[in-house]
């Protein structure tokens, strides 16, 4: 009788392997993309070029996104999704300073620790949207107006001054973002960028009490 090995006991079913390797293979996939979309553009980057990146062959590339400007719309997909979901912790029976405060932080954090994807996105708002213009008139604007109407209930509660709340999300992004699309011109104004802490911890700071004191909130944290 032929004893099976403890290894082999525990191996995962065939099936199963497959799809979680195909899964790391479009992670890396995206990641490549990512790079040089942010870099060159959707025009600039090659399909080849991207496969080199992800050191698979083009036609493995190919197998999971049939061309180049469908892995561009996954990247940016992908990209919206990070960057909008610490908008999503907005509710009505949040405390608004600190609803704020938690929203900036992660916007903040998200332009130290992923600047490529604020780029890639930037890019593409930059040349019109082409191909993000569905995401922006669909899931984009349902999320903005769902947030919209969290911010002006608290207006009409008094727990807030009274804001255009479209207004007050694009200028959370403009400031929060500059970090990212910006980091060269920060850098050789300030000599600083956000991978130090310090002044990581200085623009958070800066930008809380900034929006806050808009509000008419206390900024003191």
């Amino acid at each position: 009788m032929t004893e099976t090995s403890p290894d082999a006991a525990v191996a995962p079913p065939p099936a199963r392997r497959r799809r979680k390797d195909g899964e790391a293979r479009r992670v890396m996939i995206l990641d490549a993309g990512l790079a040089l979309f942010s870099s060159v553009g959707l025009h600039g980057a090659s399909v080849e070029g991207i496969a080199e990146r992800a050191g698979l062959s083009k036609t493995n590339l190919l197998y999971y996104f049939p061309s180049k400007e469908e892995l561009y719309i996954a990247v940016l997909r992908r990209v919206l999704a990070v960057w909008l979901d610490p908008l999503q912790a907005f509710d009505a029976d949040s405390e608004p300073a600190e609803a704020f405060r938690h929203y900036i932080r992660a916007k903040l954090t998200l332009s130290r620790d992923a600047p490529q994807a604020s780029r890639l996105f930037c890019l593409e708002i930059v040349q019109g949207a082409p191909l993000l213009r569905p995401e922006l008139e669909g899931p984009l604007r349902d999320l903005v107006e769902a947030k919209a109407t969290v911010i002006r209930s608290w207006s009409a509660q008094g727990r807030i001054g009274p804001h255009d709340p479209h207004h007050l999300i694009f200028s959370i992004w403009a400031i929060t973002q500059h970090y990212a699309d910006f980091a060269v011109q920060v850098d050789a104004v300030s000599g600083r960028s956000l991978d130090d802490p310090a002044f990581f911890e200085s623009v958070v700071a800066s930008t809380q009490d900034l929006i806050l004191a808009g509000l008419g909130l206390n900024p003191a944290r």
